[in-house]
């Protein structure tokens, strides 16, 4: 190895008692027989995209679910594979950190070797571009040693979120192919599990025989689909930045005379926003899907802001907290053209002390109205899936430096009579993904590795590791496998001259579903956590004791085992199936084809509306 990745690491004695745990196994995953039930074909979420997919992905779309079962399942036409010859897999961090992802590795590393002691597991070291370069290091019991219940991805690295380009294909397939490799497990978040899925067909279409596996790992909770109910780090980063957004709560309201604007990492969505929201009970909340939904200008979002401080303030109230997402100024329609036009013009080769001088004249007052440190930061060339650096956009700052300025207006024109204005400014992301994983976590990872082996023993090709049932202990997880083909949808772009830009199949981010349980929970309690500081502190991450098993509100608010609820409905087609047959009365018929009749009427109609409500980026 020529860098330091994978060395041992000196642990501290919280680390060392860490990383002596052993995370538990649901039934389905135990011993050495892998049992799995495949369901009927999958479609895609949204049929006016079925075609455009089935272009993409002639080879992999329409593969069925697959559920593993344990020992015990009663069911007569399971897959019961027993035999286990040696196999090659290796595995790749292609996304950003995120706390849990080293469990994912030992998970695998752990059923490999408990099927068969001849597997081979290799590490690609630097992300995708160690993956291109076949820089690779054999995953061991040593090797592992000092990263087990770890924070961070320093046992392989990451580089590069992608895997995309012709030349990057054809390097991941070469690599595969020299290294004889019979899976190749990508560790990551919505866009390198799109990739991912490109990459197993294409492997398919080349008669490789790598089979390609995806694993939902993003502190961002946006890959969540009907499949998909959590993504691995989500849960530590959350209880991290509510412990410190718990802490500038007290401070706030212990000095009485600041307010804190703190940003969250989290990407394009909210996800993160409003479920520290939910865990701390700051004064407020500025969700992107809010802004989005209301078409909320950056005016708008000021003049909401300095009406709560100034209602705060009619009770004597002259503190307090405002989270916003870090993904908000994808939100505001104003600043989104803005950033379009300037990302445009960087396309174009434009450099970027020339761009002001050639934005249209609406962007161009609105740069111009802009601070110094903002038109800067706006002026960063954006990221591989191209959007805005959003971590290096300091919106806090920026919506701070916006309401400061109309208190001062509103103080001299006598409407407001609270005491100065004061803000203080933080950015809260880099502190909690390299933090040591939660229970949660760690166990979520290490069943996520498992999962994996069981899929390539199986034989199947393009998909990712599922649980669900995941607000529930571990031993009452359901394990499984679905099609990443299932998950994805394709964008459509309305262009200036009335034609529809159509971009690739993908799964794409899911947003904060603004009439979802944990949206409804944080509007219930909004004006209470406004006005009458109830402020919560959930303290730092616990490992044992009352505090070790909680799980994200937002996880255990929802009802979304959607796989369960898949496998109940095939349970109540095949009774149906066996109650109606040739021979049964005429009752009985007429009776199933008045049901069925209107039950198809029904989901006909629901279907669809769904599709016509397909939205346009």
């Amino acid at each position: 190895m020529d860098s330091d990745f994978g060395i041992p690491r000196e642990l501290s004695p919280l680390q060392q008692l860490r990383s002596q745990y052993q995370p538990q196994l649901p039934p389905c995953l135990q011993g050495r027989t892998v049992r799995v039930e495949f369901g009927d074909g999958t479609t895609v979420a949204k049929s006016g995209d079925s075609h455009i997919i089935a272009r993409a992905f002639p080879h992999t779309l329409g593969q069925p679910l697959a559920h593993f079962l344990r020992a015990n399942a009663k069911v007569p036409d399971a897959q019961i594979i027993t035999e286990h010859p040696a196999i090659r897999v290796g595995i790749v961090f292609s996304g950003r950190q995120a706390p849990g992802g080293h469990n994912v590795i030992w998970g695998l590393y752990e059923a490999l070797k408990v099927h068969n002691a001849k597997n081979t597991l290799l590490g690609f070291l630097g992300g995708s571009e160690g993956l291109f370069a076949q820089k690779t290091v054999e995953i061991t019991d040593d090797v592992l040693q000092t990263y087990k219940n770890q924070g961070g991805f320093d046992l392989l690295g990451r580089t590069k979120d992608q895997i995309r380009t012709t030349e990057q294909v054809n390097a991941a397939l070469k690599a595969c192919t020299d290294l004889k490799l019979d899976g190749l497990v990508i560790i990551g978040g919505v866009t390198s599990n799109t990739d991912a899925a490109h990459l197993a067909e294409f492997f398919a279409e080349a008669k490789c025989s790598t089979k390609v596996v995806g694993v939902p790992v993003t502190i961002n909770g946006d890959l969540k689909n009907q499949f998909v109910e959590a993504n691995v780090g989500f849960d530590t980063i959350c209880k991290v930045n509510s412990q410190l957004i718990s802490n500038v709560c007290t401070d706030a309201l212990s000095a009485e005379k600041y307010y804190y604007f703190v940003r969250l990492m989290g990407r394009k969505h909210s996800h993160v926003a409003l479920e520290c929201t939910l865990q701390s009970h700051p004064n407020m909340v500025i969700l992107g899907e809010e802004v989005t939904a209301s078409k909320l200008t950056i005016f708008d979002i000021t003049k909401q802001i300095c009406d709560a401080v100034q209602a705060r303030a009619g009770q004597d109230k002259n503190h307090g907290v405002i989270l916003i997402p870090e993904g908000i100024v994808e939100s505001i329609p104003e600043l989104y053209a803005l950033l379009k036009e300037i990302h445009g013009l960087l396309k174009e080769g434009v450099h970027a002390d020339n761009i002001s001088t050639q934005l249209s004249p609406w962007s161009s007052a609105l740069f111009e109205f802009l601070p110094p440190f903002i038109k800067k930061q706006l002026l960063l060339h954006p990221e591989s899936d191209d959007s805005a650096q959003l971590s290096q956009i300091e919106t806090e700052k920026l919506l701070a430096y916006l309401v400061e300025t109309e208190m001062n207006k509103r103080t001299k024109e006598g409407t407001y009579k609270g005491k100065k204005f004061n803000a203080i400014c933080h950015f809260f992301g880099y502190q909690a993904r390299g933090s040591l994983p939660s229970k949660f976590d760690c166990d979520y990872a290490y069943v996520l590795g498992h999962i994996c082996y069981h899929i390539l023993a199986a034989g199947l090709n393009c998909y990712m590791a599922t649980v669900t049932n995941l607000k529930s202990p571990v031993n009452k997880w359901k394990c499984g496998a679905a099609p990443m083909t299932a998950m994805m949808t394709v964008k459509r772009w309305s262009q200036n001259s009335g034609s529809t830009s159509i971009g690739r199949p993908a799964i794409h981010p899911a947003t904060v579903d603004l009439k979802g349980k944990a949206y409804e929970l944080l509007r219930q309690n909004a004006q209470k956590f406004l006005m009458e500081d109830m402020y919560r502190n959930p303290g730092p991450v616990q490992y044992d004791g009352p505090g070790a098993d909680a799980k994200a509100v937002s996880l255990c608010v929802e009802d979304q085992d959607y796989m369960g609820r898949i496998k109940k409905l095939q349970e109540y087609l095949d009774q149906v199936r066996t109650l109606v047959k040739p021979g049964c009365s005429q009752d009985v018929l007429k009776a199933a084809l008045s049901v069925m009749a209107s039950v198809t009427d029904v989901l006909s109609t629901i279907s669809s509306s769904s599709t016509s409500g397909q939205q346009f980026a």
